[in-house]
Order: structure tokens, then sequence, then C-alpha cells
């Protein structure tokens, strides 16, 4: 199995925008970063907080004095740009290239220029492919953590297809989710809506009365209520069966 990719910020501008792109890698599972002559200087003190958690990344962030030096040990280079700048490679999207990072083995890095203005020529040059993310042309302006997000996010769901056992999991509110009350609680909750419904007339025409009642249990089982869902019902019937002065 490929070795995850390496994300490598080339002269990225702000430290917040390295937090950014630190909290981004970390939610998909990369944690390789590497930065090429950070303006700033490094490590900085506003990646931290940008980073909100993302501490493994920052920590082990390497330091570079050249793209070329940063990516010396990596076979398949891709450079993050919407033009090919005079530069002929193939070009693919997010998710083409992170199909070649879970089949071809070797290093996979994929640069990322600075913000005002992206990668130089002398960078892409490195690259084996052009990284494009298809996007809206009357406005095309990703910012640097949006553009790492979505690549790491291709990657990790290819992965995903690749192999089920990659480890990260679909968030769901399911696991929260209470068990459907027991049917005796529902029969308790829909005899206490027969009981308010039949003095006012609901079930009339007598006729009519057994296909009403078929109907209305239809509408109060096909929810799923839990325990605590039909007791809150429950409550509201016996508030409304109240008398208002009491």
């Amino acid at each position: 199995m490929a070795e995850p990719p390496v994300i490598v910020l080339v002269r990225p501008q702000l430290g917040e925008n390295i937090g950014k792109a630190a909290r981004a890698m970390l939610n998909f599972g990369l944690t390789e970063m590497r930065l090429v002559n950070p303006r700033d200087g490094w490590p900085n003190p506003s990646a931290g907080p940008a980073a909100a958690g993302a501490d493994i990344v920052l920590d082990r962030a390497k330091i570079y004095e050249t793209t070329a030096d940063a990516v010396a040990d990596c076979e398949h280079i891709y450079a993050t740009t919407v033009r090919k700048r005079g530069v002929t490679k193939p070009v693919v999207g997010p998710d083409a290239a992170a199909e070649l990072m879970h089949s071809q083995e070797g290093r996979h890095a994929i640069l990322f220029g600075r913000e005002a203005s992206g990668l130089e020529t002398e960078d892409v040059a490195l690259a084996r492919h052009i990284l494009t993310v298809p996007i809206n042309p009357e406005f095309g302006s990703l910012n640097l953590a949006q553009a790492v997000i979505l690549t790491a996010y291709e990657y990790s769901r290819i992965g995903r297809e690749v192999n089920a056992d990659q480890g990260l999991v679909q968030p769901t509110a399911d696991d929260e989710m209470l068990p459907p009350a027991p049917q005796a609680e529902l029969d308790g909750l829909i005899e206490h809506f027969e009981k308010l419904l039949g003095p006012r007339g609901y079930f009339l025409p007598e006729s009519r009365a057994d296909a009403t009642r078929r109907t209305l249990r239809s509408v109060l089982t096909k929810p799923g209520w839990n325990h605590l869902e039909v007791r809150t019902l429950r409550g509201i019937l016996s508030t409304l069966e109240r008398d208002p002065r009491d």
C-alpha cells in the first residue's frame, strides 16, 4: 500500500493559514506537512490556535529552503494550480490524483503555493502532474485551507473504497439515537389521542371510525418514537386535556 501523501506548503504567508491547513489534513488522516521558506518563519504563534487541536501536524512539520529539497524523496509530485503556466503536464482532478496515490507505490507529494500568487513556474516544473479542482469559471477563488481539504478529502474517500478498514469513519447521529419505544408505550399514546379526539367527533361518521383509527395508528407509528418522545407527546396531550383554569 502506498504511503499517505505529503502536503507541501510552498512559501506560505500567514501562520493562520498553515494552522488551518493542518486542521484540514488531520480531519482526513494526513499528518505529514512540509513548509518551504514560510514568510514569517517557523514556528509561528498564529498557527496553533488556527489548527484547533491538530498539533501533531504542526509539531512534526519540517522546514525546507527550496521546493526541490522538500520533495527530493518523493517519486510522485502534484502541483495544485489553475493554469499550466507554460508547462505541459498531465492534468488530473483531486479524485483522479487520489486514485494514483492509492495505486502507485512510492512517496506522493502535493504542492500548494503561497496565498497571494500560488506556485511559481519553477515549482510547477518539479511536478509530474497538474492537480486542478473543477471550479466555477466565473469565480475560481479557493483559499489555502480549502484547497488542502479538497485534496485530503478525496484521498480519504478513495481510500475507503479501496480499503474499508482504513480507519476513518462517517460521522452519524445514529450512534446516539435511542431505540424505538416498546409497543405498549406506543399503544398508550394512541389510546390517549383517541380518548381526546373521540368526544370531539373526530371518528365520525361511525361508518368510517375503524378506518380513521387505523390511519391515526399508522401516522403515530411511522416515526419510530423513542420512549422519551412518547413521554413528551403524552405530556402535551395531558396538558391539553386539563381545564385552562387549572
